[in-house]
């Protein structure tokens, strides 16, 4: 009995119901933002330019108004501002799945009564991509509000259970990256785009139910998250005046000057609004740019700029090289496996050697593993071409019909984060695990020898044991050494610094979507990758010598002589 009372304390208390709402809402974006690449490249005719474009706007408004929306973060009650974040990137994300249904329901009836559905598209996927948009800035607000607010309130500055929570949560993401893709994947493959807008639609509402149930929970569980210090508000935007109009003054004359004094006043309130928030940008990034964990976060900010991740363009490129889809399923349950081992380095490291040491190592091994990656460039059955690989396309590049004619097979922009590769335009898609493939990829040409593409994978995949245990490291520098009052403003900059680079790295693939620059844009990544650790390395010694003069001085006291 008494072990029964303790599974339902547990189950019933904070940790468990953050658990849950955190797996449901990480869940709920896995599937959306996998379905969302997928529905715009068979909205726009299997062709990645709608999904190119939406890529460049979540990126770029992340980005605008990452530091606002960490001040709003922290002038705010935390119960109000994660509701508000779940019930708007909940209610973006319907009325995208009920657009979406609406255009694969009547997308052939709107294309034959309407002749100018050229005009009606644009307008839609002009409103689809915004809301969105929305939905990831929302979803943004709520990712930092929990996991970089809430679980530093919960553990109460507790060290060990802090990195205890933070290590579970990165499990549950890499667990549910596997998952989540092929639940909605298996939905579409078996009944239809519409039923898979619909899957998504009815998730998401039972998802914002509980997801609000449950934090409400929490809220009133945990008294210290009600207490929360405000910034000070500033003056009000137009001292009040004497407005304009006296007895003295004619009617008509006096009626002209109040509606000059109206217009006035409602392009000085604009001009004092617009002041404000650009006042709210610097403040925020000046704020960044003092906290001793400075560095770090700027380190990790630069591991985003890389195509050496599991992502859409690794796979892609891997396409291009002979590996068929199944093999490409076996190796995103790989290195998701790989992400779950680096949690739990990172909890055996900080008990051993301490945080900061724990970033050191893991620094170390993340570009020891990547190391491997470079050789690929050299190895046996590479395609890199230096006659191909300059930045932006050079005309021997551009100028060779042969070349593109031979390429069958070409690497294009995606989001990036979805397991999913960019793949020739052929006729229906099929699915397998969290990989879509086309109908017609018999004829791929195999590549003479698989060395290169077995080095660039083993490197990518173990690379990652190193990459989340840094990434937890950071993250937990930040969660306790940020002052409370300033949390959401330097974590709004630290999602825009991310998001800037993943932006740059975007750009970067546009520019050189061959196979053969792929090389070159290994090598860009290796060295954006290294500065983002050397930065770090920067901190370790900082904190090492901080240390040495504290303890220094310990033992001098220790050792005074008493007068």
């Amino acid at each position: 009995m008494c072990v029964l009372g303790a599974i339902l304390i547990y189950l019933m208390g904070p940790r468990f119901l953050i658990y849950v709402s955190c797996a449901l809402s990480i869940w709920g974006d896995q599937m959306w933002h996998f379905a969302m690449s997928v529905f715009l490249i068979e909205l726009y005719g299997h062709n990645l330019l709608l999904t190119a474009v939406f890529g460049l706007v979540v990126a770029g408004s992340v980005l605008i108004f990452g530091v606002l929306i960490g001040d709003w973060i922290d002038r705010k009650p935390r119960n109000k501002v994660a509701h508000a974040s779940l019930f708007i990137q909940n209610a973006s994300v319907t009325a995208c799945c009920v657009l979406l249904m609406l255009l694969f329901s009547y997308r052939r009836e709107m294309e034959q009564i309407w002749h100018g559905w050229f005009t009606v598209s644009v307008a839609c996927y002009t409103v689809l991509i915004t809301l969105a948009a929305v939905a990831n800035l929302a979803g943004t607000a709520l990712t930092i509000t929990i996991q970089r607010d809430w679980i530093v309130s919960l553990t109460g500055g507790n060290g060990s259970q802090l990195a205890g929570m933070n290590a579970a949560v990165r499990r549950l993401d890499q667990i549910i990256n596997i998952f989540a893709p092929l639940s909605v994947g298996q939905v579409m493959t078996w009944a239809s785009h519409v039923i898979g807008c619909g899957f998504i639609l009815g998730w998401n509402l039972v998802s914002l139910l509980v997801e609000f149930l449950f934090l409400s929970r929490v809220y009133q569980l945990v008294p210290q998250l009600a207490v929360k210090p405000q910034q000070q508000t500033g003056k009000p935007f137009l001292e009040k005046q004497q407005e304009p109009g006296t007895s003295k003054e004619p009617k008509d004359c006096r009626s002209h000057l109040e509606g000059q004094w109206v217009t006035t006043k409602r392009f000085l309130l604009c001009l004092r609004n617009t002041q404000r928030l650009l006042h709210t940008c610097r403040e925020g990034w000046e704020t960044y740019c003092r906290q001793t964990i400075f560095l770090p976060g700027l380190g990790l900010a630069f591991l985003y700029m890389t195509v050496l991740g599991f992502d859409c363009i690794t796979t892609g490129y891997a396409y291009t090289q002979g590996i068929g889809g199944f093999l490409l399923s076996i190796l995103t349950a790989l290195s998701a496996l790989s992400g779950l081992m680096g949690t739990i380095l990172f909890t055996w490291l900080r008990g051993h050697y301490g945080l900061v040491t724990t970033g050191v190592i893991s620094s170390w091994l993340h570009v020891g593993c990547l190391t491997l990656c470079v050789f690929s460039v050299f190895a046996p059955g590479s395609p890199f071409d230096t006659a191909v690989s300059s930045l932006p396309l050079s005309k021997n590049s551009s100028s060779s019909p042969k070349l593109l004619k031979d390429d069958q097979v070409h690497i294009y922009p995606f989001e990036r984060n979805l397991n999913q590769p960019i793949l020739p335009d052929r006729s229906s898609i099929h699915w397998t695990n969290s990989t879509v493939l086309f109908d017609g990829q018999q004829d791929l040409e195999q590549p003479e020898s698989y060395v290169s593409i077995i080095l660039l994978f083993s490197g990518v995949i173990l690379a990652r044991i190193g990459l989340w245990s840094f990434d937890l490291t950071v993250t937990q520098l930040l969660q306790e050494n940020i002052p409370e009052a300033e949390r959401g403003a330097v974590n709004g900059v630290q999602c825009s610094l991310n998001y800037l680079m993943d932006l740059i790295h975007f750009i970067l693939v546009m520019l050189a979507p061959q196979p053969q620059q792929f090389g070159m844009l290994v090598f860009i990544s290796m060295l954006f990758v290294t500065t983002g650790h050397v930065l770090y390395f920067f901190y370790a010694r900082k904190c090492k010598i901080e240390n040495s003069q504290v303890n220094e001085t310990i033992k001098k006291g220790t050792w005074t002589p008493l007068s």
